[in-house]
């Protein structure tokens, strides 16, 4: 379906390769992936993106030295905005992390400094890094969005393969809402090359003509057989929701389930650029 899937880009990174895990801290172990591989591919333009909007990543596994050879564990809030050049390559993100198990910084405010520079260097904009006592971290809190649960709908399904046509709006074309938030945690994608599953709960609000609901889960699961980053599936939901549904406003927020403990959660919408805190079960 799109083109970036033999892109060169894509053959540099080690993800779907064997690797060592490095102990000793090691900014290299960065990759970047350009965010315009899968726009061009979805007629998106990075000068006038439709959305605004952020990745948030957490991490669950970060460790290291203090100047006394001790151990210290943290976890980790990273936020890139969806305006920079490129996403960081998740695998490498992790093979980066582990770097820092046997390496010695003086404090929690040291390795924020380090991962700031590293992680805005790589996605060519500013990065932003929280860091947490494992025994002291809000934002790791469970808390569930108000949201309406379309997964009860008793519909057939035969489609596995992404189809954006089967989205629509209700057949009541003068019905109009408001500000209604929709969630389904049916949600399955592969990873773009290890064909790795990837789930999700994904949250769509919007304002304009109604959109049908048994559509939309329809649409969802249809992603069940595709292979994409999680960044470019939310953006893809984004953009076949606003050409096909043409609502007024529109936020899309995916909760991704962590793998190697990290998760990542894009927000894409027409509104604020930050996304609202929240924390699913799986995750």
């Amino acid at each position: 379906m799109s083109h970036y899937n033999n892109a060169s880009e894509l053959d540099k990174l080690t993800l779907g390769k064997t690797t060592k895990y490095i102990s000793q801290y090691d900014s290299s172990l960065l990759q970047a992936v350009p965010r315009s591989l899968n726009r061009v591919a979805i007629n998106l333009d990075d000068n006038n993106l439709p959305f605004n909007g952020e990745d948030i990543w957490y991490g669950y596994e970060l460790s290291w030295l203090n100047n006394k050879g001790k151990p210290v564990v943290a976890v980790a809030e990273f936020h890139f905005p969806c305006t920079t050049p490129n996403i960081v390559e998740s695998k490498s993100f992790k093979l980066y992390l582990n770097s820092f198990n046997q390496s010695k910084f003086s404090d929690f405010n040291a390795v924020k400094e380090v991962l700031t520079k590293d992680l805005s260097y790589t996605c060519g904009g500013n990065a932003r890094i929280n860091l947490f006592n494992v025994t002291d971290c809000p934002p790791f809190n469970i808390k569930l969005l108000d949201a309406h649960c379309i997964d009860e709908q008793d519909i057939t399904v035969d489609q596995y393969q992404l189809d954006p046509l089967l989205l629509k709006t209700d057949d009541i074309a003068t019905e109009y809402v408001e500000n209604e938030r929709l969630v389904s945690h049916l949600l399955k994608s592969n990873c773009l090359i290890t064909n790795q599953p990837d789930w999700a709960s994904i949250y769509i609000t919007y304002s304009g003509e109604k959109i049908s609901h048994e559509a939309l889960l329809k649409y969802f699961i249809s992603f069940r057989q595709h292979n994409e980053f999680h960044e470019q599936c939310v953006e893809r939901i984004f953009s076949d929701i606003n050409r096909l549904c043409n609502p007024i406003q529109l936020t899309v927020f995916a909760r991704y389930t962590r793998r190697g403990g990290l998760d990542i959660n894009p927000y894409r919408t027409t509104g604020n650029n930050s996304a609202p805190f929240a924390r699913t079960l799986r995750q």
